[in-house]
């Protein structure tokens, strides 16, 4: 494949970012008919939604391809590089950046422990069931692959080239964690939710939705492959917003030695934050932060 830079103005760029959200949230409300008032944890809503993120994700690789430009300097590279869609270095790309991400998730694998929610991985029965659901395929297979490859994946290559790798990570979660926003307008909707109550909820949505974003795009530039923020984003899902007040309701020894772990997974993931993603571990050249 030719090698390719994208070299757009911002505003061009910035644009180009709206129009992919605007198009892969949009997508998920193009089917009226029977599943017009069902919510979005129905079966029927959920497999349609499947088809529509496959088309954007079709798609729009090839609106990245028209607006690139062919070029044989040393900062060109295919468009499947520029994706994060390598072969190079894709090993420690599925396995360290996971590992990254439940060191910062130490004090709410602590809980699960204790809970006894552990055991339950070790059961065959809770996989198989899991694989057959599709509330858990959405939200750990195909909500972290579509959405990080359109928000991360197809978004930072333009952004990177016009503001630098810096302004790219702040700013690109923000079309991410907006994108959020139109959860409540379908809580609303099915009168799951009053406005007000709707509203607090998708805004606090948004504050940690953009946060895991620049978490997610620093993953992104720091490994140069798409693996490394899905596999952080379907395990991210998995274990939820931490359940701090839940530590509250252990005996007062247990609950210092779990607050311990909450900080001691903090303090270690920034410890080892940047060693852990250095670009030579994953063979990336293309993207340096």
């Amino acid at each position: 494949m030719v090698d390719v830079v994208f070299m757009l103005p911002t505003w061009q760029a910035f644009l180009l970012c709206f129009f992919f959200a605007v198009l892969y949230v949009g997508s998920l409300y193009i089917w009226g008919g029977s599943t017009k008032d069902k919510n979005r944890d129905h079966p029927d809503v959920i497999k349609r939604r499947f088809i529509s993120v496959t088309g954007v994700c079709l798609t729009v690789p090839i609106l990245l391809w028209t607006v690139s430009k062919n070029s044989e300097k040393a900062e060109a590279s295919c468009l499947f590089t520029w994706l994060g869609i390598r072969f190079w270095g894709a090993i420690p790309a599925l396995i360290i950046p996971l590992f990254l991400t439940m060191v910062l998730f130490l004090g709410p694998l602590s809980l699960h422990y204790l809970d006894g929610v552990f055991r339950l991985y070790l059961e065959a029965k809770y996989w198989t069931n899991s694989v057959k659901n599709y509330v858990w395929i959405r939200n750990h297979i195909v909500a972290p692959i579509s959405e990080e490859f359109i928000f991360r994946a197809c978004m930072l290559p333009v952004l990177v080239p016009c503001l630098g790798t810096g302004w790219a990570i702040f700013l690109c979660p923000l079309f991410f964690g907006v994108a959020h926003f139109h959860h409540m307008i379908e809580k609303v909707a099915h009168g799951q939710q009053e406005v007000g109550d709707a509203f607090k909820e998708s805004l606090f949505q948004l504050s940690y939705t953009t946060v895991f974003g620049a978490y997610s795009a620093f993953l992104f530039l720091r490994t140069g492959h798409l693996a490394a923020p899905v596999i952080a984003h379907a395990f991210c899902n998995h274990m939820g917003f931490p359940s701090f007040g839940e530590v509250m309701g252990y005996p007062q020894s247990t609950r210092y030695k779990l607050m311990a772990l909450f900080v001691l997974g903090l303090i270690s993931w920034l410890g080892l934050l940047y060693p852990l993603t250095t670009p030579a571990l994953y063979s990336n050249d293309l993207y340096v932060v």
